[in-house]
This record gives C-alpha cells, structure tokens and sequence, in this order.
C-alpha cells in the first residue's frame, strides 16, 4: 500500500536512506523538516506494516513544476516493482496539485534508475557534472504529465544570476542569445549590463535595473526592443523612503527615457495580456517580464524573468535565480510552467501594481538595392 508519510514513519524513512546510499544521505534532521515545513510530500510503500521503499516530491511554490527529490527502495525488494509503483504514485499526486510537469535528477550509472524512468516516459534534459558529493554526475530529466499541454517553446539557453541583483541583466542576456546564439554570455556582460541599467529603489545595498536602462543595453547590442509599461510614473519609487534617493531615480529614469527617445524604440503605455504576449512570440518577440517574487519566493522585491515558451494554458519560463538555500537546484527554475492566469496576477510588482514587459527581437536586416 502506497501513503502519506509522517513523522511516526521517520524511523523507516532513515533506516531505507541509510541502506541505499553511501553518499549524499537525507539526514533524520532534513526528514523531519520535509514532513513538516518544507513544500513537499513523502510517499511510502509498506506492506505488513514494513517499508518497501519511498519517494519524496519538491513543490514549486508559484508554478506548475514538481521535482523528485528522492526515490528508495529496500535493496531486498529492488526488481520487485516497488520504485515503478512509487513513481507513477508521484505522477498521480503531482496531478493532484495542480502540476504538469515533473522533473528528476538520475545518477549517470544508476542503470536501473533510468531505464525504469526512460520507460515511464521522461525525456532527457541535460548533463549536470560534479552533482553528487562522491564527484558523479547527474542526468537530468523530465515529462509532462498532461500530454494535451505540448510547450511550444522558443530555444531560450539558460544563464544564473551570479548576484542577488542581476537578476534583470541575467534575463536580457538569455534572450539576446536565443536571438544571436553567437553572443558570449558571462559574468562581465552581466556585470557590464547591470552597470548600463541600473537605478536605485532599495533602501539599501546595490540597485537593481528597471526597463529603460535593459531596453537600451539591448538596443545598443543590437537588438529591436519594444517596453511596455502601465504609467509613465518612476518605477519602484514606492518602497524608498529617503527623498533624495527618490530624487536620484526619477533623474535616472528621465535621463533613460530622454536617451530612448532619440532611438528607434518602441515605449508603450498599456498592459499586454496574455494574448498579447502569445501574439509576441508568435512574430519572433522573446518578452522579458518584471514580476513580484512574492508568489515564488514569499518576499516582495522586483525580478525579472524571460518568457521560454506557451501552450494552450501555460507560460515557461526561465528564472535566472536559483535558491539553494531552499534545496532549489537549475532543475526547478529552467522552462517553468505557470498557468497564465497566474502569471497575469504576478507580472506586477508593488501597491500600484507597476507592470514592465521588454519586447526583444532580431533587427530586420537591410537589403542593399537591386541594380537594374
């Protein structure tokens, strides 16, 4: 029989982990922490009130994305069905909360681990070198449980954010390379845009880069870029107290738009909903959109994030920031499902609900006149 985990069943759990890896062990600690707090489900197969074997899911708060974090089986019991049970009890719980997509790291020579997933369905995503602590690398894999929601999606590369505050310059760089896959993407062009965009609306430490500054990092590189706002208004002024630094960023802002206005870019007063960024991308458009972290993170502060890809009711998205401080690994931020309606609510950041979508697309390049 296959259920719900709980703290009566920490003994089991520990006793299974302990038998099955030598390495990279959840400890009795952590379990107590995943049945209690954390976003996550633990699921146990027993039989006669014995373990047969577990498998633990990471939920994405905010998106439609789940991950399986762990999946053991008593090696008495291994060849016996217990990991596939396990597995599609995983897909069937997953549906359950409202997820479409599942997503799984597999040791590289872990042979039974992944013909088992290879059969049930998921597909390959991409190596991770050096992922385990003995120096292994992990396969990474994934499959949609809702075969009707096939993604379209752009060909995005993923870039991390390598500072709490780059988060804007990470997700411009993404789209500019999935439109000139020949543009380097590193830290000094993280750096270097970041210096370029940036404006000061926190109350402390490094400012972060609102949409003027990114649409002319990327004008300048190349690229046609539309912004789209709701107001003309100084962006995130709301949560700066001092009224100096308020001043600083209205200057900032004025001096932006002043420089676009010499430029052929498109600034745009309105809202884009989601038929309207869809319509976007269908005309080759990759849209970098501010959001309110709030619905993922639990904390209010601005972030961007590129737009990957849609289907018939989610965006993807790609999230330049990773919380390892919360167990998150690449995995859980790379072509994220969003149902749109949610996405809608969070593309907005702050009481005013300031809303700021970039446009990027290749410039139409200049044909040279026929001669007759």
């Amino acid at each position: 029989m296959i259920r719900l985990a709980n703290l009566n069943d920490l003994g089991s759990l520990v006793e299974i982990e302990n038998r099955c890896f030598d390495t990279d062990r959840i400890s009795r600690r952590n379990f107590r922490h995943l049945l209690t707090k954390a976003n996550a489900a633990t699921l146990l197969d027993e039989r006669d009130g014995k373990a047969l074997g577990y498998a633990m899911l990471l939920f994405n708060t905010g998106t439609s994305l789940a991950r399986l974090y762990s999946i053991a089986v008593a090696p008495e019991h291994k060849g016996s069905g217990v990991g596939r049970r396990l597995a599609e009890a995983c897909e069937r719980l997953v549906l359950e909360r409202d997820c479409v997509s599942l997503r799984l790291e597999i040791r590289r020579d872990n042979t039974a681990s992944l013909r088992l997933f290879e059969k049930l369905g998921y597909r390959y995503l991409a190596t991770v070198p050096d992922y385990y602590e003995d120096h292994a690398d992990a396969l990474r894999f994934e499959k949609h449980l809702a075969p009707h929601l096939q993604p379209e999606l752009v060909r995005v590369p993923y870039y991390q954010q390598t500072l709490d505050f780059t988060c804007g310059p990470a997700s411009l760089m993404m789209a500019m390379q999935a439109l000139d896959p020949e543009l380097n993407l590193d830290r000094k062009l993280e750096l270097r845009i970041w210096r370029e965009s940036t404006t000061v609306f926190m109350t402390s430490g490094h400012g972060g880069c609102g949409p003027y500054g990114l649409a002319l990092s990327a004008f300048h590189r190349g690229f046609e870029v539309a912004v789209h706002l709701n107001d003309d208004g100084t962006l995130f002024s709301h949560s700066v107290r001092d009224p100096e630094k308020k001043v600083v960023m209205q200057l900032v802002q004025e001096d932006f738009v002043e420089e676009l206005s010499q430029l052929p870019v498109k600034i745009v007063y309105g809202t884009l909903n989601a038929a309207d960024l869809q319509a976007e991308m269908e005309q080759g458009g990759i849209p970098v959109v501010l959001i309110s972290s709030y619905r993922i993170y639990q904390e209010k502060f601005p972030h961007w994030v590129v737009v990957t890809g849609y289907d018939e009711r989610y965006f993807y998205v790609h999230d330049p920031y990773v919380d390892n401080g919360a167990g998150k690994t690449l995995t859980d931020c790379v072509n994220m499902p969003i149902l749109k309606k949610d996405f809608q609510r969070m593309a907005r950041y702050g009481k005013t609900g300031q809303k700021a979508v970039l446009i990027l697309k290749r410039k139409p390049s200049k044909r040279r006149a026929s001669r007759t």
